[in-house]
């Protein structure tokens, strides 16, 4: 149905969904190297919005800002999802081929920071809260420091998803191959914007959160859901029983032990010495 009432400045814009890049040390490439380092992100950016069966935002009027270091795409709301997965994971793998395969040995290499939100934008000028909210998720310490940590296992992006993005695709289970496990609960914040603080996902493709977690300063402490059981109590060795009769782990030793030494904390060792 058709609004009577002339569009204003009261109206909420539609939403949209969001991706801001930036490029890991762009600033310190040597001048004569940056355009082409950048003409080659633009490259990898447009062949993955294809694989990902989206359409390159830069082909379309006002939904395209360049950052000179990186970018920012507007897409329409329903491509969400498709922005968390599969392109994050598109993306990682093209950045490695690059690396490996197209890379000149004198050129850059290419290490992107990303976010993923959604909120409402206007169009064409993009002056909205939902962008400034994703240029500074991607500018938090949180994705700084998983981008430390990319690097230091082989991987070429790391990402944040903004929380509402996360509610909407991957706990709705809208995404196909990425699910909440392979994500990190953090909290985003920006140096020098003490008013920013945001609940995000970290997301390093290739790399557990297990392994992501000691290098994140905000990196929110895991809590059981109400549904969980909480975690048994444990004794050790000659301590004291366990509260509420919980048991600790059981060990099996499936044969004949020399002078055994266990070493961490137990609920009940039992050890059957009889010949067999």
């Amino acid at each position: 149905m058709k609004s009577s009432v002339q569009s204003g400045p009261v109206d909420v814009p539609p939403e949209h969904a969001l991706l801001v890049v930036d490029m890991k040390g762009y600033s310190r490439i040597p001048e004569a190297r940056m355009a082409p380092a950048r003409s080659d992100l633009d490259s990898i950016l447009d062949t993955v919005f294809e694989h990902s069966g989206l359409v390159t935002p830069r082909r379309i009027d006002g939904a395209y800002g360049d950052t000179g270091d990186g970018g920012i795409f507007v897409l329409p709301a329903r491509d969400t999802t498709r922005l968390v997965d599969p392109l994050l994971g598109h993306l990682n793998a093209a950045l490695a081929r690059y690396d490996k395969k197209a890379r000149l040995h004198s050129g850059p290499e290419i290490r992107l920071r990303a976010s993923v939100h959604v909120g409402p934008v206007s169009l064409p000028d993009r002056r909205s809260r939902a962008v400034v909210e994703a240029c500074r998720l991607v500018d938090s310490e949180a994705v700084r420091e998983a981008m430390d940590a990319a690097e230091a296992h082989g991987a070429y992006l790391a990402a944040v998803v903004s929380e509402i993005a996360f509610l909407r695709t991957v706990r709705e289970g809208r995404t196909l191959d990425l699910d909440e496990r392979h994500f990190l609960r953090a909290t985003a914040r920006v140096d020098g914007k003490p008013g920013f603080e945001e609940s995000c996902r970290l997301l390093v493709p290739g790399l557990s959160p297990v392994l992501l977690e000691p290098s994140i300063s905000d990196a929110a402490d895991p809590r059981p859901s109400p549904s969980e059981a909480p975690a048994p109590a444990r004794r050790t060795v000659g301590g004291s029983s366990p509260k509420g009769g919980q048991r600790g782990p059981v060990l099996n030793f499936m044969g004949p032990m020399d002078r055994p030494t266990v070493i961490g904390e137990l609920d009940t060792l039992n050890l059957d010495q009889r010949q067999r």
